[in-house]
């Protein structure tokens, strides 16, 4: 693909795919849609708006709320005026805002709704460089405070030859966004992603993926993350598919039996709690249903590895598709799905292997923020249960002579924003980005992950261990929510535990007793001998040095709320060592 800005990418699509549906968004009970060239007449005027308000080339945008039309627009508005947006998570405090638009030189704030405004409000006079914010619902009386619909009316104002300025002005190598990392230690970097990042990547994702302009996608993760911004905004804006926003977390299971995706990207936590709301469901289900569910799975899961292996399915796999798996996916709104993701976070082999089960085969994908989204993609007929998949076309990926993984390509960032030494530590003088995972490549060229390099544990035996290999598999113990593996420098490992909410009337049947909390379940002797007996059984995997001795189930679970969590699901940790360092202690005490 020839370098384009992200401007000529939708400028082109604008035009050929003028009325066709390219937003769509349930308000008043009803979908309302949003065309191409609508969309594209609301992104010039949003970007007028900007500039009517003071935004200069090289200053920042801020935005913050749950994903709807109006979050891309003022995205993509930004990048047309020349600036740079910079996505910031709905779950994020005041302080952590003032710290993202104050790094971002952010001349603009867009806020979803009051409670967001407050954020801003909040640490205003931090924030001398803040001309204005716009309310997406809602008005303030605040006279630096605007309403959508003012900051239309304001673009109104600004020739179209300003805009056109601006647009001309901007190269394929420049900036065009700022994703801030999460984070699992100390504040967020900024990573400086280009148009030529963003437009390429866009194009080998989708073209590998097979996308094109009848595609439905369904946008609910934060749109501040760079997977989502790949998959629902840039991806889509590229081919002249349609978007839709689910109305909220909450509500996605219907939104998504309403809108029928034929692309559908998760995290491992959203796929756990599908999981976990289809295990509860059918236990309900009377006997031979049960029989011809477990019947089923077992030819599913046959099914699935025999794809894989490039094998015949079994015999039978035709009537348990037409029997279950067809009703399933119906039922979960995937009918139309061809293709489920996973990605930002490590998921169990146990979460794939329910969904392959059922005839829903997951597609890992790899990456990072710093290579613009994906390094390694899956396909239906290209994929191994518990491999991340093998490299992007036109990418590089290698394994480095101590273990780490390390990407090459058009994808790989421009670096990190006002922090050239951190840049020069990532991104070598050859270009390669250097991960911080540790990985291997099989004989077929599929990448699969074993550990993050800044998490190895070192015992107290000088033993390195990988924690998230033990944490993937202690996971799969059916009741069980987190794990975190603690131990290092210490003679043995340890595991702090939280149950799984949905499961404490299965977990209330094994141990025998009412358990009606996560906090009676923590205080429980019974819960812990019957968790502790499932690690022991996860330990028998597992080589001596990697066992775990001890564990701790919390009275709670890890949430990105309690800031245990990033908010893509990432257990920070640090946090979570300073947050329970007692009940460590008593580990080893």
């Amino acid at each position: 693909m020839s370098k384009k800005t992200v401007m000529e990418v939708f400028e082109e699509t604008a035009a050929k795919r003028s009325s066709a549906p390219a937003l769509k968004v349930k308000r008043g009970g009803s979908w309302q849609t949003t065309t191409w060239s609508q969309y594209r007449d609301a992104v010039r005027l949003a970007a007028r708006g900007f500039m009517k308000l003071g935004l200069e080339a090289g200053q920042g945008v801020s935005i913050i709320g749950f994903n709807c039309p109006e979050w891309v627009i003022a995205d993509v508005a930004a990048i047309y005026a020349g600036g740079f947006p910079a996505g910031i998570y709905t779950t994020n405090s005041p302080e952590q805002c003032q710290y993202i638009a104050d790094h971002s030189d952010s001349a603009i704030a867009v806020v979803e709704n009051a409670e967001q405004l407050a954020k801003f409000k909040a640490v205003r006079d931090q924030l001398p460089k803040l001309k204005a914010i716009v309310m997406i619902y809602g008005s303030d009386a605040d006279s630096d405070v605007h309403s959508w619909d003012d900051l239309m009316k304001l673009g109104a104002e600004v020739p179209e030859s300003d805009l056109e300025a601006r647009i001309a002005a901007q190269k394929p190598e420049d900036c065009c966004t700022l994703i801030y990392t999460s984070g699992t230690t100390g504040n967020p970097k900024a990573v400086m992603i280009s148009h030529d990042n963003i437009t390429w990547t866009s194009n080998a994702a989708y073209t590998a993926l097979g996308g094109n302009d009848n595609d439905q996608f369904i946008s609910y993760l934060p749109l501040s993350h760079i997977a989502e911004q790949v998959v629902s905004l840039h991806g889509p804006m590229l081919v002249g598919a349609c978007t839709a926003f689910a109305e909220s977390i909450e509500l996605l299971g219907d939104n998504l039996r309403e809108i029928r995706p034929t692309i559908f990207l998760a995290v491992p936590r959203v796929w756990e709690k599908i999981q976990a709301k289809m295990v509860q469901a059918g236990s309900q289900n009377p006997w031979l249903k049960k029989k011809i569910a477990a019947w089923a799975r077992k030819q599913g899961l046959a099914g699935g590895y025999a794809d894989q292996r490039g094998q015949g399915r079994p015999m039978f796999f035709g009537l348990a598709e037409k029997l279950v798996f067809s009703k399933v996916r119906e039922r979960l709104g995937l009918d139309r799905c061809r293709i489920q993701i996973t990605s930002a976070a490590p998921i169990s082999k146990s979460t794939l292997e329910f969904f392959l089960s059922l005839g829903i085969p997951i597609m890992e994908v790899y990456g990072m923020s710093e290579c613009t989204g994906p390094a390694t993609i899956s396909m239906p007929d290209k994929y191994r249960t518990g491999s991340v998949g093998w490299v992007l076309p036109g990418g590089e990926v290698k394994i480095a002579d101590d273990g780490e993984i390390c990407m090459r390509g058009r994808h790989v960032c421009m670096g990190y924003y006002k922090n050239p030494e951190v840049t020069a530590e990532t991104i070598d003088p050859d270009g390669w980005l250097h991960s911080g995972d540790i990985g291997e490549i099989d004989s077929d060229g599929f990448l699969k992950i074993t550990d993050r390099k800044k998490d190895l544990i070192i015992t107290a035996g000088g033993e390195n261990i990988a924690p998230q290999l033990i944490e993937g598999m202690l996971k799969s113990i059916d009741v069980v929510s987190q794990v975190v593996v603690v131990g290092d420098r210490k003679k043995h490992l340890s595991a702090l535990v939280t149950i799984d909410e949905t499961k404490l009337e299965a977990l209330s049947a094994a141990v025998g007793e009412k358990v009606e909390s996560l906090a009676a379940a923590a205080g429980s002797q019974a819960v812990h001998q019957h968790v502790l007996g499932q690690v022991n059984e996860v330990n028998k995997q597992l080589a001596r040095v990697q066992t775990i001795k001890k564990i701790k189930i919390l009275p709670v679970d890890l949430t990105i709320e309690g800031g245990e969590l990033t908010p893509t699901m990432k257990v920070k940790r640090k946090i979570v060592n300073k947050k329970y360092a007692t009940e460590i202690e008593a580990f080893y005490s």
